[in-house]
């Protein structure tokens, strides 16, 4: 059965004719949405993401161009970010454009992904290059968060450029007071393929390697996997910590109930989810969402928001 489709075709005829007459207002959309007061509130948060194509991976789950249909996906993502409880997105410039310019960003807080060039497959994908936001632009748009990939491979040299890199976005981000979340992996090829270690002591060694980074640990946050022995991951930071919801290509039920063990725990924030909200088994993106919400916020799904404006 088709999915019925939240936004109709009108918004998307808008949104095309907008980006070919009025390009500086697609650029301005974004800064000029209604904010929130505090930002992230000091609250427990639960952020969409979706910075995935932009780094060469359209899949999920067995499906490898999942994700191919722009239209579907920004659908997915808009309804998404309907829900109550729902406190943000985290994205590449294209999809925080299309966003805001949809009007969909007003009182969301609003992630935005630094480093893309790390293509999934490539040669070269741990020499991962800012090639997306950097701090100015994020500052120029408004932006809540800025974040960024950090994977690990103590066996590639490109990992070198990578960690300088990200070094020089901590220092910047806080120098100009933007919270910046890193997502660190200790990472490996295997079969010529880049995968991420998920052992407690990998991640916990991870944690160590991106902590460290910058001039000033005070604006960085950290975006963690779900994994065993979490309590004991948790313990190696005193970072403000939101979860990595992933690809879970299972059953989600599974992960809903890791989620919800890791959420007691000090230091966690709240959940960073993309491919397991918006592409479930069963296709009803908003009752995912829900389920993430209650987890996140308990039986208040908007106790995450902030005062508007």
């Amino acid at each position: 059965m088709t999915r019925e489709r939240f936004l109709d075709a009108s918004a998307f005829a808008r949104l095309r004719e907008l980006r070919v007459e009025h390009p500086d207002s697609v650029r301005a959309a974004a800064g000029a949405r209604s904010r929130r007061v505090g930002g992230t509130g000091g609250g427990r948060l639960l952020i969409v993401a979706l910075d995935h194509p932009a780094r060469g991976s359209l899949a999920v789950g067995s499906d490898p161009l999942a994700m191919a249909d722009r239209y579907d996906t920004l659908d997915r993502l808009a309804l998404a970010l309907s829900r109550p409880g729902v406190d943000g997105v985290l994205g590449t410039p294209d999809v925080i454009d299309d966003l805001a310019a949809l009007g969909l960003l007003d009182d969301k807080i609003v992630v935005g992904s630094m480093n893309r060039g790390g293509l999934r497959g490539s040669s070269f994908e741990l020499d991962d290059r800012f090639g997306a936001y950097d701090v100015p632009a994020l500052l120029d748009a408004g932006a809540d968060f800025a974040k960024t990939l950090l994977r690990i491979d103590l066996s590639d040299p490109a990992t070198a450029s990578t960690l300088e890199a990200t070094a020089a976005a901590v220092t910047r981000a806080a120098a100009a007071g933007l919270p910046i979340m890193l997502e660190p992996f200790l990472s490996a090829r295997v079969d010529g393929r880049v995968v991420n270690d998920l052992s407690p002591d990998a991640v916990i060694l991870s944690i160590a390697i991106a902590a460290g980074l910058g001039t000033s640990s005070a604006y960085t946050w950290l975006k963690l996997p779900v994994v065993a022995e979490m309590d004991r991951v948790m313990a190696a930071t005193t970072l403000p910590t939101l979860l990595l919801g992933g690809d879970t290509a299972g059953d989600p039920e599974v992960a809903f109930a890791s989620w919800q063990e890791a959420l007691t725990l000090p230091g966690v924030r709240g959940l960073t989810v993309g491919r397991t909200l918006l592409y479930p088994p069963d296709d009803d993106v908003a009752a995912a969402v829900d389920i993430a919400a209650r987890l996140v916020h308990g039986s208040r799904p908007g106790a995450g928001a902030g005062v508007r404006r």
